[in-house]
């Protein structure tokens, strides 16, 4: 793998990919910094070598054109506190205002470009805006894992004009290294726990993983879809009608390759989707005509539980109800809860897969309990699927 430790930075300047894509409130204050605290370690390396860095990143989702609340202006004040330097800032990525502000960088500088996406071309993968991007600089460096699995311009085709100075950062060496470990070097017994809101969302994964795992713990919203393909009743919790087929099938296939997939055998229902809704519990596939299902109930947890702490690897991919509400969220909390006791007290190797499960972990503040948290929720499923991702080829080839 191709590394920023192969490199010495003096005098470059590094062009580099960060994912930067973070919450913010109503106020532009950033929510959760884990993303930029995540990219530090290679921007320190390259200053510290005595190059210059320039930072080119994504933020939300804007449509046509500049936004004002997708601005990366909103995070400078507190990047510049990260680094303990000021961090220069161009109005555009590849206009002339991030020309002069890239040619005039000098070492132990850096440079913040605007949002990628102000640019429809970016998300096109198009060349000649990547050719524009990589101008600014004379090494590549992609720091996002968490864009990985797209196709964009400043993900994948820029590299195509570094094809000798290009490199893994920090962090996508050790994304990569921690998927490894779970994809093909897991200690068994490995098990998996998935859950969310959809079996659509998921079916790549599941299937690859029926062929690596010894369990697969299934729970979220998904977990309704399974219930009433098994002839349950379960109420207005979320279903996914034309997938009820699939999950028999992925059933099937579980029993024919050995694996032991568990569903909830209770759950806690709700007469609306609000925190301050009446709640009872029930078995699984006996929910009330006008209820839902938002968590897994006490018995499920009790057997996910049993599961979780026998095992020796452990990769969690989604919650096990609405964990926002604070009502609901008691089955995730307990599965974040065994995943911790089994990486902490029966050293299993513990791969917390990004997007949803990363924030419950957050939000429970058990992200140093757990063997790695990954930056990249789709990246992470996609890779794991066996899936080449742009991002990862660009700099290997």
């Amino acid at each position: 793998m191709r590394t920023i430790d192969q490199c010495n930075f003096a005098d470059k300047k590094a062009l580099v990919r960060v994912d930067f894509n973070v919450p913010l409130d109503k106020e532009f204050n950033i929510t959760d910094d884990k993303r930029m605290r995540a990219a530090l370690p290679t921007i320190n390396k390259i200053l510290n070598d005595g190059g210059s860095v320039i930072l080119m990143s994504h933020l939300g989702r804007p449509k046509g054109g500049p936004e004002d609340k997708y601005s990366l202006r909103h995070i400078l004040g507190d990047l510049s506190r990260m680094l303990d330097l000021e961090v220069k800032f161009a109005d555009d990525c590849i206009g002339r205002d991030a020309v002069e502000k890239s040619k005039n960088l000098s070492p132990g500088q850096v440079l913040l470009l605007e949002n990628l996406r102000f640019y429809k071309e970016e998300e096109k993968g198009d060349k000649d805006f990547a050719q524009k991007l990589a101008a600014l600089g004379n090494v590549y460096v992609n720091d996002a894992f968490g864009t990985a699995h797209r196709a964009h311009a400043s993900t994948a085709i820029v590299a195509e004009f570094f094809p000798r100075d290009k490199y893994f950062c920090y962090l996508m060496a050790e994304e990569l290294k921690n998927a490894e470990k779970v994809n093909h070097g897991a200690d068994k017994p490995f098990t998996a726990i998935m859950g969310g809101a959809k079996v659509s969302d998921k079916i790549l994964l599941i299937e690859s993983l029926l062929d690596k795992v010894d369990n697969l713990i299934i729970g979220g919203g998904m977990a309704y879809t399974f219930a009433k393909a098994q002839g349950g009743e379960i109420g207005t919790s979320l279903l996914e009608a034309d997938r009820m087929e699939l999950c028999l099938e992925l059933l099937e296939k579980a029993k024919a390759k050995g694996v032991n997939l568990i569903l909830p055998v209770d759950t806690v229902i709700a007469d609306k989707f609000d925190n301050e809704a009446k709640k009872d519990t029930v078995d699984s596939g006996k929910i009330p005509a006008d209820w839902m299902g938002l968590d897994i109930g006490p018995k499920t947890i009790a057997l996910f539980s049993k599961v979780v702490g026998e095992s020796k690897t452990l990769l969690w991919n989604g919650p096990m109800g609405v964990f926002e509400m604070a009502n609901f969220e008691q089955g995730t909390r307990a599965i974040a809860d065994a995943v911790v006791a089994a990486t902490q007290n029966n050293g299993a190797f513990s791969l917390i897969g990004g997007g949803d499960s990363a924030a419950a972990i957050a939000k429970f503040n058990l992200e140093d309990q757990v063997s790695y948290v990954s930056t990249g929720g789709g990246a992470l499923l996609e890779y794991m699927e066996g899936k080449e991702l742009p991002g990862v080829k660009a700099i290997n080839d």
